[in-house]
């Protein structure tokens, strides 16, 4: 049975994510990990310090890789793409908030590719909340819920890195 989206405690399913995560790279050469942004691109910034990974955290901005761009153009908190770290060749851990279309997904997916041919990426979310409109699984997920359609699940980041979900009205 699903929990309720009410009663996600973002914390905790921030600490069993990076478990899940920690056990599957042990042994794995060249990772690196990059977010979402924003709230993938929190995660991955705390994630890549606890997992004490070599390279730092990686974000990407979709804006321009979505497929609904024309439809609702640029947004005005975009933030500029940055990956440090050679693509090639690596394993990229792939970190988001919610998992819901796969439309996201798909853009960051693209946009990797721009900087690089991966010898695998991993997709990690918080949340799944189902709905998807694409082929699109992630291998490393802390929760599935149902949510309405009129239902956003909203990562927060409090100023001591902290993680709390809250739902909208979309």
């Amino acid at each position: 049975m699903k929990p309720p989206v009410s009663e996600l405690d973002a914390e905790k399913l921030y600490q069993d994510l990076t478990a899940m995560i920690r056990k599957a790279i042990q042994g794995i050469d060249h990772v690196a990990i990059a977010g979402i942004r924003s709230g993938g691109a929190w995660l991955a910034e705390r994630m890549a310090a606890d997992l004490n990974l070599a390279t730092p955290p990686g974000f990407i901005d979709v804006s321009f890789y979505r497929d609904d761009y024309a439809e609702k153009g640029l947004p005005a908190e975009v933030k500029p793409t940055q990956i440090p770290i050679d693509v090639d060749g690596a394993t990229i851990l792939l970190i988001d908030d919610v998992l819901y279309t796969g439309r996201t997904t798909r853009a960051a997916i693209n946009e990797l590719f721009d900087y690089g041919r991966p010898a695998r990426i991993m997709l990690a979310a918080l949340v799944d909340r189902g709905g998807r409109q694409l082929p699109i699984a992630a291998d490393f997920v802390a929760a599935a819920v149902s949510a309405e359609r009129h239902e956003m699940l909203v990562l927060h980041q409090a100023d001591d890195k902290s993680f709390t979900l809250t739902v909208e009205n979309a």
